[in-house]
């Protein structure tokens, strides 16, 4: 005989933990290798909430892709030139450069030849920093505010160590990081056309 089990009654997480599973996401699919990564699809932290990255995150990290090699020169690039090399929509672009700008990650630059740089080194913005920056993370939830049963401290353990996990590897790769894979996918992509 199997042994009969009770229904368990939903295990609730603060709206910042919620939020805080794109650090997972992003963990998760950071060391997966690429040719693997379409079994991630699906996985899920939550109920109808897949492990992925948010558009917005892609999107700011393709935009500060882009910019990353034109850092030396210090030559800005357009919104318009951004969004066709990288496919985004410009609206949304002004929006998440705008918000990038405030966090002091880019800096704009007015006039007829104006346009995006980065405000520091490639090498000196790390992926947490991007990020944070665009998702808006909180911190974690008021202890006082969390069950005291043994399941809910279990719960709550194992989330700390994923989130300490996904901030160790977002704070470990820097933009600088990024441009080299991307270079270095581009050359074995050449590879295949020869």
């Amino acid at each position: 005989m199997y042994p009969r089990t009770l229904p368990r009654s939903p295990v609730t997480f603060s709206e910042a933990q919620y939020k805080s599973s794109s650090f997972f996401a992003i963990a998760l699919i950071l060391q997966t290798p690429v040719e693997n990564r379409s079994i991630l699809k699906g996985i899920a932290l939550y109920p109808a909430r897949p492990v992925d990255l948010s558009s917005k995150s892609e999107y700011a990290l393709l935009a500060l892709l882009e910019l990353s090699p034109h850092y030396a020169s210090g030559e800005p690039l357009q919104i318009r030139q951004i969004a066709s090399q990288q496919n985004i929509p410009d609206r949304y672009l002004e929006q998440l450069l705008a918000t990038l700008r405030r966090a002091g990650l880019v800096k704009s630059q007015r006039g007829a030849r104006g346009g995006y740089l980065l405000a520091r080194d490639p090498w000196k913005i790390t992926l947490y920093d991007v990020v944070s920056c665009i998702e808006g993370f909180e911190p974690q939830a008021d202890p006082t505010q969390v069950s005291n049963t043994p399941e809910a401290q279990v719960i709550q353990g194992v989330w700390g160590e994923v989130r300490q996990a996904a901030e160790g590897v977002l704070h470990k790769y820097t933009l600088q990081d990024m441009v080299e894979k991307r270079n270095a996918q581009q050359q074995v992509d050449i590879m295949y056309y020869i």
